[in-house]
């Protein structure tokens, strides 16, 4: 041989090792090992929030019920209230014996009645306040919690 193919040989042998079908064949294997790991950990915390976010949403509909059945029964004392005092004033009016007398207990209706929606409108909306805060609650905090995540990520 030349010294010219000899150095082309050797050039080769040392740039381009022969190849090695077992170390070939176990890096593939632990190409897919690993990758069917990582697999198994995407699939576990999936889930894991999956579960997470189905319990959220269990809770808030059940905040959601409870919230609208307050709510119901607020509403329905507030209806019944109104209507127990309108009837009290149509009594009362029947009652009258003269003009002033009807002007008089009309206006101090009308005083009562607005005041009493006040207070009404401030309790239902206290209840629905809470009701919101309570339904958003569980949803929230799984949320905040997948933005931490996120930024830890």
């Amino acid at each position: 041989m030349s010294k010219t193919t000899e150095k082309t040989a050797e050039f080769i042998d040392n740039a381009y090792p022969a190849f090695d079908a077992s170390k070939a064949i176990e890096q593939v294997s632990a190409f897919t090992e690993k990758g069917v790991e990582q697999s198994k950990e995407v699939l576990a915390k999936f889930k894991a929030d999956s579960e997470m976010t189905q319990k959220a949403l269990e809770t808030s509909f059940a905040s959601a019920k409870a919230a609208s059945s307050n709510l119901s029964l607020k509403t329905i004392a507030v209806l019944r209230a109104n209507t127990e005092a309108a009837f009290s004033h149509f009594e009362a009016l029947i009652a009258v014996k003269s003009p002033s007398e009807f002007v008089e207990l009309q206006t101090a209706f009308v005083r009562k009645q607005v005041e009493s929606a006040v207070e009404q409108a401030r309790e239902l909306q206290a209840v629905t306040t809470k009701a919101v805060e309570d339904v958003s609650k569980p949803i929230k905090s799984v949320f905040e919690k997948a933005v931490k995540e996120l930024k830890v990520a």
